[in-house]
């Protein structure tokens, strides 16, 4: 698994070479969805590379590391997972963005299964390079869906 992220790492910070907007940030969420009784917590880190399509479209690629811890009171594992994602961001105006990633969800835990990831997400320029963001991200997964409710902080590059 280490190996697995170093080169994720590696990949994702070659996209900075041509990126005109490269950020990474931050997320702690709830856990939601068919899933949310079992697990309490959510945290993870972002790593965005987009470029300008327009004065106000962005689109790239993203990528990060999403871990939720399974609730006390049950028997089992934590749940990790990798997204790899394609991202749009329209910037409604100098302080609002709203935007969209979908791709897919690579499980990293043991007997885990991947699926379909896609993450709504608005976020709110607080000054320089820093943006607070609140999404929803889910993972369609054969069974039901594994969702989470998020706060972050992005930082741009």
């Amino acid at each position: 698994m280490k190996k697995l992220l170093l080169v994720i790492t590696i990949v994702a910070f070659g996209f900075n070479a041509n990126a005109q907007n490269f950020s990474g940030g931050v997320t702690v969420g709830l856990p939601t969805g068919d899933f949310g009784d079992y697990y309490s917590l959510n945290f993870g880190v972002d790593i965005d590379a987009l470029w300008e399509v327009s004065d106000d479209f962005n689109a790239g690629l993203t990528t990060g590391y999403n871990h939720s811890t399974l609730d006390s009171k049950i028997d089992g594992k934590d749940f990790s997972y990798m997204p790899l994602a394609g991202s749009a961001r329209f910037n409604a105006s100098e302080d609002f963005q709203i935007g969209a990633d979908l791709g897919y969800a690579i499980a990293i835990s043991d007997g885990g299964d991947g699926g379909f990831y896609y993450r709504p997400m608005i976020g709110y320029n607080v000054g320089g390079n820093t943006q607070i963001t609140a999404s929803y991200r889910g993972i369609s997964v054969d069974g039901g869906s594994f969702s989470t409710i998020n706060l972050g902080v992005n930082f741009g590059l």
